[in-house]
């Protein structure tokens, strides 16, 4: 089982450094495909980024993907996973002429544990490169001190009007 590359217990989820107002001004999306409730820890020395993401009861997905026993989907935490590296990436390079940020690749993605409603996914990133062209951050979910997956996530700028 992989080490998470924080310890949840020295994380004030109380706090939220940057919420979801601030949030909304970095990355576009909305209403289902917003995967970030809150960044928690945000340590550009350190080249890491902590945020969570609270699974409701009442989410879309919930009534399809295992009706009987909801689980969050593993590409909804790949999503989130995006989200958050996304959001690094816009609060340190600070380039105001790429507003989206979009996949370029994710490699060594394992799924080790469930999420279902109720759950607190924490989200964590550390970045491994970061260039306006290119970004590849290491991340991990976590409910608890559990890692429920884990992924190495390429991002580059997308040209897209918004």
């Amino acid at each position: 089982m992989p080490q998470p590359l924080i310890d949840p217990s020295t994380i004030d989820f109380d706090h939220a450094e940057i919420d979801r107002a601030v949030i909304r001004e970095l990355i576009p999306q909305r209403f289902e495909m917003e995967q970030i409730t809150a960044v928690v820890k945000l340590d550009p020395e350190a080249g890491l980024i902590v945020g969570y993401r609270d699974v409701g009861h009442d989410e879309f997905w919930i009534r399809g993907h295992l009706p009987q026993k909801p689980l969050f989907p593993g590409v909804l935490m790949l999503e989130a996973a995006g989200q958050i590296s996304s959001i690094y990436y816009h609060l340190v390079l600070k380039d105001p002429r790429h507003p989206f940020i979009g996949y370029a690749g994710l490699d060594d993605v394992r799924f080790r544990g469930t999420v279902a409603p109720g759950d607190r996914l924490v989200l964590v990133a550390r970045n491994k490169r970061l260039q306006r062209r290119m970004a590849v951050f290491e991340t991990q979910g976590l409910v608890g001190s559990q890692v429920v997956f884990e992924a190495v996530v390429l991002g580059a700028p997308v040209k897209i009007d918004f």
